[in-house]
């Protein structure tokens, strides 16, 4: 497996990130071509080195010793054979925390199976459940089929709602997508896993080799921010967080840098350029 960074990150839900912050490794590569990535450098971009099984326990377990509160797989479903036996790797060199899988859910139930055992927690994005949008921006026509199943997989493994987080970003100007997710939420996982509605879109198209036909150029505005929270209410959603509303790119990543994020928003552990730090 390809890796970029690692690093006790505060910028997750808040049972993620606890009060210690989330052990957070980013892996390099991606199944998905999504045309405003903002992680494009690493998952399209190639940036980022391979890592064997030892020294990716090595990274677990400098992220509990510096205080995370679980290890937060990001992005891993093309590696996931890899991840899982580093995970039980790190687990027999006394790694002790939860691990989360956060990802697309563009993967296999057979994929997940091979996490039994391995994941604590899921974090899977629910992008669209629209064929058309997932297509062109996503660059997977068949996103929808794969994602609803995988999600589902999801809750059946975690057996608590407490355990999946099911994320979702509206899109500008493709409101009827986010509000078919929300009825798919509120019909199919109510009551087993708490939705976490994201409002940080940023055109940040140049990024991607997925352009995106008409993908939208521009931040939300509060009128679609606010249809968007009433239809929670709609839909009767009360388990879960939304995103404050607000514009800008100060707090995109930049991997080539040994800290991605802001310090206030994360402490590098480990560098895909500089190793442990």
């Amino acid at each position: 497996m390809r890796l970029a960074s690692a690093s006790i990150h505060r910028g997750e839900e808040p049972p993620v990130t606890g009060s210690g912050g989330s052990g957070v490794i980013f892996v390099s590569g991606c199944n998905l071509r999504c045309a405003f990535c903002q992680n494009a450098q690493i998952s399209q971009g190639g940036m980022g080195r391979s890592v064997d099984t030892a020294e990716f326990s090595a990274i677990c377990l400098a992220l509990q010793e510096r205080g995370a509160e679980n290890i937060n797989i990001v992005t891993g479903s093309h590696v996931v054979s890899a991840i899982a036996e580093g995970i039980r790797r790190a687990r027999r060199d006394s790694l002790a925390i939860p691990c989360l899988w956060n990802s697309s859910a563009y993967e296999t139930v057979e994929t997940l199976e091979l996490l039994d055992g391995v994941a604590d927690m899921f974090l899977p994005d629910l992008k669209t459940l629209d064929i058309d949008i997932a297509a062109n921006f996503f660059n997977a026509p068949d996103y929808p089929f794969y994602a609803e199943k995988a999600i589902l997989k999801m809750m059946e493994m975690a057996r608590d709602k407490n355990k999946v987080i099911i994320r979702h970003l509206v899109l500008p100007g493709l409101l009827q997508s986010t509000k078919e997710v929300l009825r798919w939420f509120a019909g199919n996982a109510s009551g087993r896993a708490s939705l976490s509605l994201m409002t940080q879109y940023t055109p940040v198209l140049s990024r991607s080799v997925n352009r995106g036909k008409n993908a939208p150029d521009r931040f939300l505005n509060k009128l679609e921010y606010m249809t968007a929270l009433a239809w929670l209410d709609e839909f009767g959603i009360e388990d879960g967080f939304y995103q404050e509303l607000e514009t800008g790119d100060e707090w995109l990543p930049d991997f080539s840098r040994p800290n991605p994020f802001s310090s206030g928003l994360s402490v590098p552990v480990w560098h895909w350029k500089r190793g442990f730090m």
